[in-house]
């Protein structure tokens, strides 16, 4: 579909109801963080969860390192720690002080208190796409 105006898929696709979640890792003793609104659930049998993260993000570096993060899908008041988790060029050090979280008992990864619910993963594969 050659004749889709890139502008108005853009606003079509921001109209999806979706929740909000921070994805959280551990690498070289440093907490990352990041706020997702592509999270998704695409087996039960194994279960695997989808996680969209832009290659360019410092996240996406530590991840791919850790192989391992958590989720945790935010609470409608919890609004202001989505906005600071998507703020670019936030320090790095420290980036968790705004949020009381605990690590989670398998991967040792920020899972923020509060949070409607919590996931920790291992990563199983990764596939580049999207703009480039």
């Amino acid at each position: 579909m050659s004749d889709l105006d890139p502008a108005f898929y853009r606003q079509a696709m921001g109209r999806l109801v979706q929740g909000v979640s921070v994805l959280t890792t551990v690498d070289g003793g440093h907490d990352h963080a990041m706020t997702a609104d592509t999270v998704t659930s695409v087996s039960l049998e194994p279960l695997l969860v989808l996680v969209c993260v832009e290659t360019e993000a410092r996240f996406h570096d530590a991840v791919v390192s850790a192989g391992v993060w958590g989720v945790s899908v935010l609470a409608a008041d919890q609004r202001p720690l989505s906005e600071w988790f998507a703020t670019r060029g936030r320090p790095l050090h420290g980036q968790l002080d705004r949020a009381q979280f605990t690590r989670g008992r398998h991967t040792g990864v920020a899972l923020l208190d509060g949070a409607l619910t919590h996931l920790e993963c291992r990563t199983v594969d990764a596939h580049p796409a999207g703009t480039m």
